[in-house]
């Protein structure tokens, strides 16, 4: 299967959960695929190597939580080293970083503004970040297919 024509999965990754979101198996749209609660590398590592081969994914899109310069900080450098080791643990599969930047702060603000429950905020809120990351992802990958982008 191309790297084209199959599913792409995002991880919004965080200290106590990885959110989710992966896209249809054409790469067009980003659904939310909930979130992993695990610590730990080497579990959230077996864990996404099993959800990878479950659900035919050819990529995975890592957000890469930049700071509002544009510059590379600590949590950055993290996200870097975890799609590294992703990339090792699984190989074949394309791992990509992606600019998260306010992600989970516009999914916050869209819950809010649509008096959304802070528990069930909690619940949700990692997975749709990744669908926010993944859905800019395929986006800029179809306006580069296009031959309109960079």
């Amino acid at each position: 299967m191309s790297e084209s024509s199959g599913r792409v999965l995002a991880l919004d990754l965080g200290d106590a959960r990885v959110g989710l979101a992966i896209s249809d198996p054409l790469g067009v749209t980003a659904q939310p695929a909930g979130r992993l609660e695990c610590r730990g590398r080497e579990r959230r590592l077996r864990r996404l190597r099993d959800l990878i081969a479950e659900r035919g994914v050819v990529k995975v899109v890592v957000g890469r939580p930049l700071l509002l310069s544009g510059a590379v900080g600590p949590g950055a450098e993290k996200a870097r080293a975890f799609a590294d080791a992703l990339a090792e643990a699984a190989p074949g599969i394309a791992v990509e970083m992606w600019d998260e930047r306010l992600t989970t702060v516009e999914v916050e603000r869209a819950m809010i503004a649509d008096n959304v429950r802070r528990r069930r905020r909690r619940e949700v809120v990692d997975s749709l970040a990744a669908v926010l990351i993944l859905q800019s992802y395929l986006d800029a990958r179809a306006f580069r297919g296009a031959g309109r982008g960079p």
